[in-house]
């Protein structure tokens, strides 16, 4: 599954999966427990292929901060938890992504990040990261 269908539901903790559609938004299930929840239009919700991390030259999507982590934990969970200090997920960070802009990413953001990477690694789904970062590469060549 690409990460087009993988949702941030602002107020629910996690991330969830797109089931379907409905007439007044749609039906996502989580990836904690597998619960599935209707979810509102009105509703602020984000899809992760969308978001990008500011750098100071760029805008990088987090896919690609994604196969960053990915590459240096080999593909296992980041050895930098969440809830370590600021300075901590900074420095860890600063490996991933050495240019990220300091005073527009914040600390609660690289928490973030590293959750989701944690929860994305827990659920097999970023096992097709290089392909899809290629095929949004040939997708933006083309326009």
């Amino acid at each position: 599954m690409s990460l087009d269908k993988v949702l941030s539901i602002s107020g629910k903790p996690g991330l969830y999966n797109l089931v379907t559609q409905t007439r007044g938004g749609f039906i996502a299930e989580s990836l904690i427990d597998k619960k599935r929840i209707t979810v509102n239009v009105r509703q602020n919700v984000s899809v992760l292929s969308e978001i990008a991390i500011y750098t100071l030259t760029e805008e990088v999507p987090l896919k690609q901060v994604f196969l960053n982590i990915k590459n240096k934990e080999n593909g296992q969970e980041s050895s930098v938890k969440p809830k370590d200090g600021k300075d901590k997920l900074e420095e860890y960070f600063f490996e991933i992504l050495p240019d990220y802009d300091e005073d527009r990413v914040y600390a609660s953001d690289i928490k973030k990040v590293l959750q989701w990477y944690n929860l994305l690694v827990k659920n097999n789904l970023l096992d097709n990261l290089e392909a899809e970062i290629a095929e949004s590469k040939a997708a933006d060549e083309e326009e």
